[in-house]
């Protein structure tokens, strides 16, 4: 196996570029830290992941029930004596717990929001316990479609379908289990801020403020049409194997770097990539003798990136959740249902995300008990704004967290 060439220039959210990932799903961690396996599995280090067992089975949007329920996650400062100091923190739909740190052994990737959580910053530790789980149905920890059912083999095709309620309603029982009665505030940008718009809307006494960013009231047809390619190419890949490649010694590697590939255009913009690369050629290759456009290389970089930390039936199932995601659904439509959101919450949009507009936020600020302006990210960088902009973030995180209720 032969690593690719460097893709083009730095990218201020992502380390270097990885070997390209074997067909068992496996690859070469940096600094000869052994394999990672296309996410967390039972053995590998803990690097700060806690664990929550549900001591009874889940009830389902579906009707279904799903047992052995375990959330992964991670926590950083101290729960008050009235347990209302804590900030739930929820990631997007390849995110994970790890807030911050470095990564190593058992995390292959650097905390996702550094600079914003921590003792003195917007997310203040010594003034918060700051709450991160690893979503339902995820693979980095939480039960999903890689973990072991209790007949002892891995889920697979068999774990059931969810909802972004579904997994609203798992980390209830991690909130019961930490001792928080409300939650100072609830945060989220992509499938997070979905998840906060569920959390505050199914549990209104539990929520004081929120900080919803990047995402709808309601999936579009738009984005479900940028869903559809991206699930086809997993589930074509030769190694899907319906979902139950687990046991297989194969993983569908080519169809998730595919997959990635065309999300990873829809959360840029197309001015960056412009103004980026332009027509360059990739660095000793000529694209006119089957060679990569520095773009092309930019791409495959984040597709093995992807591959080497992120489920490929997480990513099915998770997207799939995010397509059905509806806050109006059995609660009289979405403007009915947003009145019920707190009257301490802010709504943020990144100016050049071109997946989630901004049209789709102020929809959302429109339908609030108090009405008000979205607060705009400004940002070349597309959807990723939210996370890539910390400053603008952690200023707004201190605007929720400060003002009045």
């Amino acid at each position: 196996m032969t690593a690719p060439p460097r893709p083009a220039g730095p990218d201020r959210t992502h380390g270097g570029g990885p070997d390209r990932p074997h067909r068992d799903g496996t690859a070469d961690a940096p600094g000869g830290s052994g394999p990672v396996r296309g996410g967390w599995r039972e053995g590998d280090p803990e690097a700060g992941r806690r664990w929550l067992r549900l001591d009874r089975p889940l009830p389902l949007e579906s009707g279904e029930e799903l047992p052995g329920v375990r959330l992964a996650y991670q926590t950083w400062g101290r729960l008050n004596a009235e347990g209302t100091n804590a900030v739930l923190v929820l990631h997007a739909l390849t995110g994970d717990a790890h807030l911050t740190g470095p990564p190593g052994p058992g995390q292959p990737s650097p905390g996702w929001w550094e600079g914003v959580v921590g003792p003195g910053l917007a997310l203040d530790t010594d003034r918060h316990l700051v709450v991160a789980p690893n979503v339902l149905g995820g693979c980095q920890g939480s039960t999903g479609p890689s973990s072991d059912a209790p007949d002892g083999r891995p889920w697979g095709s068999r774990f059931p379908r969810v909802t972004v309620r579904d997994t609203v309603r798992a980390e209830e029982a991690l909130a019961d289990a930490l001792g928080v009665r409300a939650w100072a505030a609830v945060i989220g940008g992509s499938m997070g801020g979905m998840r906060a718009l569920e959390w505050a809307l199914t549990f209104p006494r539990r929520v004081r403020r929120a900080l919803v960013m990047a995402c709808p009231a309601a999936t579009t047809a738009w984005q479900i049409a940028w869903a559809a390619p991206q699930l086809h190419a997993v589930r074509a890949d030769p190694d899907w194997f319906g979902g139950d490649y687990h046991s297989t010694g194969r993983a569908p590697v080519d169809g998730l770097g595919v997959a990635r590939r065309i999300a990873h255009v829809t959360y840029r913009g197309a001015a960056e990539f412009d103004a980026r690369f332009g027509r360059a050629a990739q660095s000793g290759e000529d694209p006119a003798a089957q060679g990569r456009y520095a773009v092309e290389s930019y791409l495959d970089h984040h597709a093995w990136k992807l591959v080497r930390r992120f489920d490929p039936a997480s990513y099915v199932l998770l997207t799939e959740a995010m397509n059905g995601h509806d806050v109006g659904r059995g609660r009289g439509g979405a403007a009915a249902a947003l009145a019920g959101l707190p009257e301490r919450t802010i709504v943020a949009g990144v100016d050049s995300d071109h997946l989630y507009p901004l049209a789709q936020q102020r929809e959302i600020a429109r339908h609030l008990p108090r009405p008000g302006q979205v607060r705009v990210i400004r940002s070349a960088h597309g959807h990723d704004g939210f996370l890539v902009e910390t400053d603008q973030v952690a200023a707004l995180v201190e605007e929720l967290l400060t003002g009045s209720e």
